[in-house]
């Protein structure tokens, strides 16, 4: 997962944790505009959640964020 994607999904977890608590969670689309502006972006996170981590489509906000720590 390129750099500005990884800061992203941190930047957003993140703040979905604040606004809802460490319970809430999140899918790979939180972290896109409600159009497809940049499908290669989504391409390369779905193929990180669905392909690499075999995730559900809702995870916890705080999974993702230590998934994608591990990685840096």
């Amino acid at each position: 997962m390129r750099e500005s994607l990884r800061k992203k999904v941190i930047e957003i977890c993140q703040k979905k944790i604040a606004q809802k608590g460490e319970g809430v969670g999140v899918s790979f689309y939180a972290f896109f505009a409600n159009k497809n502006d940049n499908p290669e972006l989504l391409m390369e996170a779905a193929t990180w959640w669905i392909k690499t981590h075999e995730l559900d489509h809702f995870e916890k906000a705080l999974k993702i964020i230590s998934l994608v720590r591990v990685e840096e």
